[in-house]
């Protein structure tokens, strides 16, 4: 069996100590340790989006990553965003059916936004091709996402 081990995770601006195995995932440290189960387990290695959060102001897949490289990190959750104008571009445009995916498409948005304040529809849809939706079109999506765009812009000016 292998040992447990006790480490610190910055984890929506809280310093919380998890004892994990050293081989275990920050997705699974995330949910089974801290009970923020925001992130979901989609396809568990990278492809989907659905366990996206942000590692120190970029979106990362949390089913491919070990918790342990969290270590000194700033992660931030779905349940660490509140209010942004992200969120409340998805609520407004529906851009949800089961919700399943949602919370990762806002984390990976959310890092869009903070990287590129206006970006180009080319960049939009780069960015939106690394999340996947299994049960709606991608067109409601893409309208929250323009519409959080125009909200970032009024809250740069």
């Amino acid at each position: 069996m292998t040992k447990k081990i006790t480490v610190p995770l910055n984890v929506n601006g809280e310093l919380k100590e998890v004892t994990i195995r050293p081989a275990d995932i920050l997705l699974d440290a995330l949910r089974g340790e801290l009970s923020l189960t925001g992130a979901k387990p989609g396809c568990l290695n990278g492809d989907c989006g659905s366990c996206s959060v942000l590692i120190d102001g970029t979106v990362y897949k949390s089913c491919i990553m070990l918790a342990v490289e969290a270590v000194d990190c700033e992660i931030i959750t779905i349940e660490g965003l509140a209010h942004t104008p992200v969120q409340q571009s998805f609520i407004e445009h529906f851009a949800f059916q089961c919700g399943y995916c949602t919370p990762g498409f806002i984390m990976n948005i959310q890092s869009l936004l903070e990287k590129h304040p206006n970006p180009s529809y080319e960049t939009i849809k780069e960015w939106l091709s690394s999340n996947i939706c299994r049960c709606t079109s991608y067109e409601e999506i893409e309208e929250a996402v323009f519409a959080a765009v125009e909200k970032n812009k009024g809250r740069s000016t």
